[in-house]
């Protein structure tokens, strides 16, 4: 494994870490986008154990800041945001491309990284499966009667509320929460249909710590309706696992998901 540095971009304003296997096989290069503002390691270093974990297995990485995060600047064009992350990814896989032979890109994603890389993935034919953490989704009535009928059931909530109600007649403080901002269900359907229509492979895994608007594996199929049965979906609920993969080892479950998700749809061919 070897690792490299690299100033790239068309303003040259982006930094990021190439990640090259012992061989290559000019195969399919995975790209990891910052996961909000954390920069380019990732949440507990989660960037960097993956991609040498992908390494090892013979994928070549780039983990990127993408533009004004971490220690990437400002781009040289005036662009909304979204124009502008299609940008920086593009030119993340141009340069994966260039040291590597790559032609074909699996993204990586948590949070709005998992809204970034969906954007991208609909918007750049390079791009062949995504990985997309805690990203799309959309309550649905499954989702509210299993967040609140529990909690219907204990009599100490009930106790909570009212003691609550009478202590404060003010506006409750808003609770923190990651949530992507929602594009609607039926532009994120439309858009993932798209996606299928032209092979890509796409795993979308939601953790507990998102159990706010996502709460069940069987969600996906009442968010998005046939497009669960399709081949190239596959969905994972991982009801224990908090948001930023906090523990370690719920981190290393998540790297061996990865790994063999990737064996099985894009092997490495190794040379004889």
């Amino acid at each position: 494994m070897h690792e490299q540095a690299f100033r790239f971009g068309s303003a040259r304003h982006l930094v990021g870490i190439v990640g090259l296997p012992p061989v290559l096989d000019h195969g399919v290069g995975v790209v990891l986008l910052n996961a909000g503002m954390v920069y380019r390691i990732g949440p507990f270093r989660l960037h960097v154990d993956l991609a040498r974990r992908l390494n090892a297995l013979g994928y070549p990485t780039l983990r990127f800041d993408q533009s004004t995060i971490g220690d990437s600047g400002a781009g040289g064009k005036l662009l909304a945001r979204p124009e502008q992350v299609v940008s920086d990814v593009g030119e993340a896989m141009d340069l994966l491309h260039q040291q590597t032979g790559c032609q074909r890109f699996v993204l990586f994603g948590l949070c709005s990284g998992a809204q970034n890389a969906h954007s991208v993935a609909h918007a750049d034919p390079r791009v062949v499966g995504a990985f997309f953490l805690d990203g799309y989704g959309h309550r649905t009535l499954g989702q509210r009667v299993r967040h609140y009928l529990p909690r219907l059931m204990k009599a100490s909530v009930w106790k909570q509320w009212i003691t609550r109600t009478r202590a404060t007649s003010g506006p409750r403080p808003a609770e923190p929460a990651f949530v992507v901002e929602p594009l609607p269900g039926k532009v994120v359907g439309s858009q993932l249909a798209d996606m299928l229509g032209r092979g890509l492979k796409l795993d979308f895994i939601y953790s507990g710590g998102v159990s706010r608007y996502f709460n069940h594996v069987r969600q996906f199929r009442e968010c998005f309706g046939r497009l669960a049965d399709h081949a190239g979906v596959s969905v994972s609920y991982l009801q224990e696992t908090d948001h930023t993969y906090v523990l370690s080892g719920d981190r290393r479950r998540l790297l061996d998901h990865v790994a063999q998700w990737m064996a099985r749809h894009f092997p490495v061919t190794r040379p004889e």
